[in-house]
């Protein structure tokens, strides 16, 4: 497997010196770049793609929340961890879907655990999967789904659709046997013309088939992973979200 990109903005250069030295010291990752503020930040995710980022909350130009919503249009499977001094921004982390939220001072210790709990989500090796949902009647999806982009516009049959997410600012449609069409219609433009008993908004990225799910795991502190057959991608589910999932399947 090769290293994990990671990259670091904090706009405090001995803070970046002491993640850096962090991040060497634990084996599979490389520090792919740093940003001393939001802008350079958000210019180095885009060219470099980075699996991981550290982000400081309080930053000149963009906040790391901030940053965070426009890496998560860009690509939501990044994983990101807040570093920061102050424990009262940890609502507003969370809610983008932070993967963990370090204070400062760091303890060595606890930083080590995140990045090895992260290399282990990315290296896809399995946390202990919920329990699982009650068994109920796949209900197919009728009808096709007209999908309009630059080239025209394809005809997709609504029950091939597996998973529907925000990717490079766009959204992108993924079908039984590998197929992937994207789109300009939003995320909420696409699923207001998906059938609700079939797909189900788990997140702000993400839309997925209940007829697809395959298991689901813990992914951060208050997130999970959807693996669903038919696609190689996952899907996140926030907890509020699996909670009515439960519901519905009960």
């Amino acid at each position: 497997m090769e290293p994990i990109k990671v990259v670091i903005a904090d706009d405090d250069a001995g803070m970046r010196l002491i993640e850096r030295k962090m991040i060497e010291k634990v084996e599979g990752f490389t520090l792919a770049g740093e940003a001393s503020d939001g802008e350079e930040l958000l210019a180095l995710v885009e060219r470099l793609r980075p699996q991981i980022v550290f982000l400081d909350v309080e930053m000149p130009g963009k906040t790391g929340v901030e940053c965070a919503k426009v890496i998560q249009d860009m690509d939501p499977s990044t994983v990101m961890i807040f570093a920061t001094a102050h424990d009262q921004y940890m609502g507003d982390a969370f809610e983008v879907y932070a993967f963990d939220y370090l204070l400062k001072p760091f303890k060595v210790d606890r930083v080590m655990k995140t990045l090895e709990r992260a290399r282990d989500r990315i290296g896809h090796i399995d946390d202990k999967p919920l329990p699982s949902l009650p068994k109920a009647t796949p209900r197919p999806a009728a009808g096709r789904l007209m999908l309009r982009h630059r080239e025209g516009v394809s005809f997709i049959s609504m029950n091939d659709i597996v998973l529907v997410q925000r990717e490079d600012r766009s959204t992108v449609l993924y079908t039984v046997g590998g197929g992937r069409f994207v789109t300009g219609d939003s995320l909420g433009e696409t699923e207001a013309r998906l059938d609700p008993a079939v797909f189900f908004r788990c997140h702000k990225s993400y839309i997925i088939n209940l007829n697809q799910i395959n298991n689901i795991t813990p992914y951060g502190r208050w997130t999970y992973v959807v693996r669903l057959n038919g696609a190689t991608q996952d899907a996140l589910i926030t907890h509020e979200k699996y909670e009515e999932l439960e519901r519905m399947f009960s």
